[in-house]
């Protein structure tokens, strides 16, 4: 699958978004080295600590279904002018099924940026920080 195939299955995505409170939806695609993707998007509530991040859905819709490796890239997108970073606590998450994932980042215009995860999480603590 092509860069800009993922971003645009990420872009499906906020259509399905539910964002009553930030009005700012977010998608998510997470491509496996096998093809497979798992989709995303953010899900607000109310007690704003429950909601939960687009790319942590389709994280967790792919660990739900028996996947801990193998991840490749991940997509994700906003509307906005801006790109759409994933916040710590996603890079964190990433980071401990995925630390050489690379991830896309897009903004409303469809332009995105391509970068390792590495980056975004610098020194990250994962798995092989505990021994």
């Amino acid at each position: 699958m092509t860069d800009q195939a993922l971003v645009d299955l990420a872009f499906q995505m906020l259509e399905r978004s539910y964002a009553p409170y930030s009005q700012f939806p977010v998608g998510a695609a997470l491509l496996c080295a096998d093809g497979a993707v798992f989709t995303g998007c953010n899900v607000e509530n109310a007690a704003y600590g429950s909601t939960i991040c687009a790319e942590r859905t389709a994280l967790v819709k792919a660990v739900s279904e028996g996947r801990r490796s193998g991840f490749a890239r991940l997509a994700v997108v906003g509307r906005g002018e801006d790109y759409c970073w994933p916040c710590g606590a996603c890079r964190q998450m990433l980071y401990e099924f995925a630390p050489d994932l690379t991830v896309l980042v897009a903004r409303g215009d469809r332009q995105f940026v391509k970068l390792p995860l590495k980056e975004l999480l610098p020194h990250g603590f994962g798995p092989a920080s505990l021994t």
